[in-house]
């Protein structure tokens, strides 16, 4: 087993997922927003890879669903796109939210062995109210967050993984970086000189990009992480 002086985390659908059911979110999102739906979640966390960056939720989410319009077969009046960002985002309760299984003790023997620190695609305001419906928003020696305006880039941008280090004092090949996604996280945390973790999702364990991004671990949840560290 390895040893490391930090070990970062991603935090959505690596330590917590939403107990809003995606499905159901969407067709509600649809229903405000007075459109049929033509799109899947599935087809939203497909085309995230391919977002610019974003400012804000808002901004995020009107990309978003522009992408998945272009992507999408059935005609969509573009103008109503902004419609359903706002109404996503009305439908969206970040507060709604659960450990995976494993997450919560995962973080606690992590922090029981190296400094640790949260590195999430997403911004301050949101993700922080998820940390605090799950009572860990003191748990990390530093907590780094998509702030474009302060040069902090979403991942697989180095940004976040250098201010993370840096804030920490530690080096790349003492470090381990843990997240469900091969193109934010391991490609990421694989650039940087970090040894990576891929935690599987609802739809399994994906362990490759197309871009020869290769994780150094595979864990199908986080109740393994003790057999790696």
């Amino acid at each position: 087993m390895a040893a490391y002086d930090a070990i970062c985390f991603d935090l959505d659908r690596t330590l917590c997922e939403p107990t809003q059911d995606p499905a159901a979110l969407l067709e509600t999102t649809f229903d405000r927003a007075g459109c049929d739906p033509f799109c899947s979640p599935a087809d939203l966390r497909a085309a995230i890879p391919a977002l610019p960056t974003a400012e804000t939720d808002r901004e995020f989410y009107e990309n978003l669903f522009a992408e998945v319009t272009q992507r999408s077969e059935t005609t969509i009046d573009a103008a109503q796109v902004p419609t359903l960002a706002d109404a996503y985002l009305e439908c969206t309760d970040p507060t709604a939210v659960e450990f995976r299984p494993g997450a919560a003790a995962a973080l606690e023997y992590a922090r029981e062995r190296a400094q640790v620190a949260l590195i999430t695609n997403g911004g301050r305001k949101t993700q922080t109210q998820k940390l605090q419906t799950l009572d860990i928003a003191d748990a990390f020696d530093v907590r780094v967050f998509t702030e474009p305006s302060a040069g902090i880039y979403p991942k697989p941008d180095a940004a976040p993984f250098e201010y993370a280090l840096g804030e920490l004092e530690a080096t790349p090949d003492r470090a381990l970086h843990i997240g469900d996604s091969v193109h934010a996280d391991i490609a990421g945390a694989n650039a940087m000189g970090l040894d990576s973790a891929l935690v599987a999702t609802d739809g399994g364990t994906d362990v490759t990009d197309g871009n020869g991004h290769r994780p150094t671990y595979e864990l199908e949840s986080l109740e393994a992480f003790e057999s790696i560290i």
